[in-house]
């Protein structure tokens, strides 16, 4: 496949798997719902949006990074029943995927999403929101309609907010957190560790749905496209730096390619995602009343690339003259996980029927593990599992969670 057609793939696998209503027997274009999202409002916060009403106590926090950017952090302190966890709360956080933000930790029932069986279960829980998502779109001195807001990609979400995220954490807390990633959030999280950042400040990491190596993902859908490249098509042709799924112009462009013979854009969440085994009707519609969120084009080509070239690197910028000007060399620096900490503890849990994180990319980084101290690294593979599951999916509190808390519990000293 060519270079434009493995981008696009991507892109495609990313941004339209993600969005599909199921409400009853009937399935329904994402974009359909698209009118009346607008309707949520952000300035009440996520606490008061989605924490507050199931009875638990919420908080808002900020964090300000070095660029300028002000993100949103809500913390759940105990749960319910304040039982559990002594007065001294272990911390853990929780980082979202891309595309989306802090909410989707929260939309089932309290017994059946992470953040409140966490807080239930003792921790001191705490919320990411990342940059130009609904709660994090505020700036020092940056508006988000300027395209100079958008010129980063997930190597600033490495280098920038999630340092700044666990700092804040730990300071607050003044204890080592365990970290909780999905998706990016474990992406952002293996480079960061292959860096030698944030390892002194955590306990332990849980990533699930593992990405880090993107080679194996192939679909009809990217395939059929392959003759365009969605990040450049925005970027130059309609200079759009804000990827936006949600407006007219990214809208627009997917219809047509849901147009083409043989593209079924009504059943996108099998179709990209994989056969999410797990989900019900009731949290995905919530799901499509939240979500999705915005992030940078530029991260969006950036995902592409890794999935074009096989291997995990900062941003390349497509000429030697630049990437000499930003790196120091004429190519992008690799992230090298095998220099990830041998003695940090991790927890990876991941799906043989999910599409993003395919069996054969995880096996890859599974080799780059494998000198792990065999008591610091715990793997869980669940054959019926897809991506989306591992959020949302109303059995991964029976499957999933119990066996990440427990792993927590061992590397809670």
């Amino acid at each position: 496949m060519s270079y434009y057609g493995k981008i696009l793939t991507l892109s495609h696998i990313i941004l339209l798997g993600l969005f599909v209503q199921v409400s009853g027997s009937r399935l329904t274009r994402w974009w359909d719902m698209a009118v009346g999202r607008g309707d949520v409002d952000a300035s009440a916060g996520l606490c008061a949006l989605a924490v507050a009403p199931h009875g638990y106590k919420c908080e808002e926090h900020q964090v300000v990074t070095t660029d300028g950017y002000i993100l949103s952090m809500q913390r759940i302190p105990f749960g319910r029943n304040r039982g559990g966890g002594g007065t001294r709360r272990q911390p853990v956080l929780l980082q979202h995927g891309v595309l989306v933000d802090g909410i989707t930790w929260l939309l089932n029932s309290p017994q059946e999403s992470l953040a409140f069986i966490l807080a239930d279960s003792g921790y001191d829980v705490w919320i990411s929101n990342t940059r130009g998502t609904r709660f994090s779109r505020q700036h020092t001195s940056l508006d988000p309609k300027s395209r100079s807001y958008w010129d980063w990609s997930w190597d600033e979400l490495v280098s920038i907010d999630l340092p700044a995220i666990v700092d804040f954490v730990y300071k607050q807390s003044g204890q080592k957190l365990h970290y909780v990633g999905h998706s990016l959030g474990t992406l952002v999280a293996l480079a960061s560790f292959s860096e030698g950042k944030l390892v002194d400040k955590l306990k332990s990491a849980a990533l699930l749905s593992p990405v880090a190596y993107l080679t194996h993902m192939e679909t009809p859908l990217g395939i059929l496209c392959a003759k365009a490249f969605v990040g450049e098509i925005i970027t130059n042709w309609l200079g759009v730096s804000e990827f936006n799924p949600a407006s007219a112009v990214v809208v627009n462009l997917l219809k047509g390619f849901c147009n083409q013979p043989g593209v079924d854009c009504y059943d996108l969440m099998t179709s990209f995602t994989g056969n999410n085994c797990c989900l019900n009707a009731s949290t995905v519609e919530l799901f499509l009343k939240y979500e999705p969120q915005p992030t940078s084009t530029k991260t969006m080509v950036h995902l592409a690339q890794t999935f074009r070239d096989g291997v995990l690197t900062k941003y390349d910028y497509e000429r030697r003259d630049l990437n000499m000007e930003n790196y120091g060399q004429t190519s992008p620096p690799v992230y090298n996980l095998t220099n990830i900490p041998v003695d940090l503890p991790l927890f990876l849990s991941y799906g043989g029927k999910d599409f993003l994180s395919d069996v054969s990319d995880v096996a890859q980084l599974l080799d780059d593990l494998k000198l792990h101290k065999i008591d610091k690294l715990s793997v869980q593979f669940l054959k019926d599992f897809a991506h989306a599951d591992f959020v949302m999916g109303v059995t991964a509190k029976q499957v999933v969670y119990p066996s990440m808390i427990s792993f927590f519990h061992d590397h809670d000293k």
